[in-house]
């Protein structure tokens, strides 16, 4: 395992998701340097400056930014979260359109300044633009991939140890497919320890029903609704989840997460992006590993994948 030394981390985009990443990224040490970009030059500066102001508390790594897309020359990491905001009345799919003009403009400019970095998504619609931004790229898409399901099987994983009063950290188990609404949990390979989570005894004496699994993947599934609810968006979490991801890339750790990668005949299924159990280390998606599937999440993987071939063909990248 190579570990890269004074590691570059660049983010576009300084809005709430970018600018959150920024700050668990400085808190986690995931870098050694920081850079966070923006169009909006007040807003990135601004940003920086309040980072900036903090890092005294957060160990050696530093913080910069601005306009200049040339301050992303050099980055290990470059991770996106800029893109356009859904407004009332705007459809997905019309928002997956803006996005992939401003990817289809922004990805030549970006490698040709960073070359040799990994590139993560984290923009919606995150599968459909992995597609988009490896293409408009030329990259292989092992260094192009989106962060995909990493939050939702987080969010998983903490409802499940909320409900069974375990450590989230003892709970194996991920949410696949699609970003959005066609996301289904992997029941089959999830495990409390090395228990099989439909053989898990609760302390009442009882295990989770078909109908309580079926609950918690529902409550997970919709929990980024209930928090744009209350909020406007989703920002701390995804920011975490982002961090995570970098750090699997620049402590070239080979860990195992649920990122989306354009595939190539997983379980039958080529050219879309999808989350899937894949290796993440210092070149990226390493590979995707080939996991069994039940029956019924086989089905669910391609209900998925035709979702997302569905959107692609409608924005002409099918």
């Amino acid at each position: 395992m190579t570990v890269i030394e004074n590691s570059r981390l660049a983010i576009i985009g300084a809005g709430a998701v970018g600018s959150s990443l920024a700050y668990a990224a400085l808190i986690r040490g995931s870098a050694r340097e920081v850079v966070l970009y923006d169009i909006d030059a007040p807003r990135a500066e601004a940003e920086v400056l309040d980072l900036a102001h903090g890092t005294p508390f957060t160990g050696s790594s530093t913080i910069t930014g601005g306009a200049d897309l040339d301050l992303v020359a050099g980055s290990n990491v470059v991770v996106i979260t800029a893109g356009a905001k859904q407004h009332p009345g705007q459809s997905r799919l019309d928002l997956a359109g803006v996005n992939v003009g401003i990817l289809r403009t922004l990805m030549p400019q970006l490698v040709e300044r960073a070359p040799n970095a990994v590139y993560v998504l984290v923009t919606n619609p995150c599968d459909v633009l992995a597609v988009a931004a490896q293409r408009f790229s030329g990259l292989p898409s092992g260094r192009v991939f989106s962060s995909g399901t990493v939050l939702d099987s987080s969010r998983l994983r903490w409802r499940l140890a909320e409900r069974l009063g375990v450590s989230a950290t003892s709970i194996h188990a991920m949410i696949v497919g699609e970003h959005g609404d066609s996301e289904f949990p992997l029941w089959s390979q999830s495990r409390i320890g090395p228990i099989p989570i439909r053989e898990w005894i609760d302390d009442a004496g009882q295990t989770l029903s078909v109908e309580e699994l079926d609950r918690i993947a529902y409550e997970v599934k919709t929990a980024a609704y209930k928090v744009i609810e209350g909020k406007g968006a989703t920002n701390y979490a995804i920011g975490l989840s982002g961090a995570r991801i970098v750090e699997a890339v620049l402590r070239d750790e080979g860990a195992v997460l649920p990122v989306s990668s354009v595939l190539d005949d997983y379980h039958g299924v080529s050219g879309v992006a999808l989350s899937v159990p894949s290796v993440v280390d210092a070149g990226g998606v390493s590979r995707v590993i080939d996991v069994p599937f039940s029956a019924e999440e086989e089905r669910a993987l391609h209900a998925s994948a035709e979702t997302i071939r569905a959107s692609l063909a409608a924005l002409d990248l099918a």
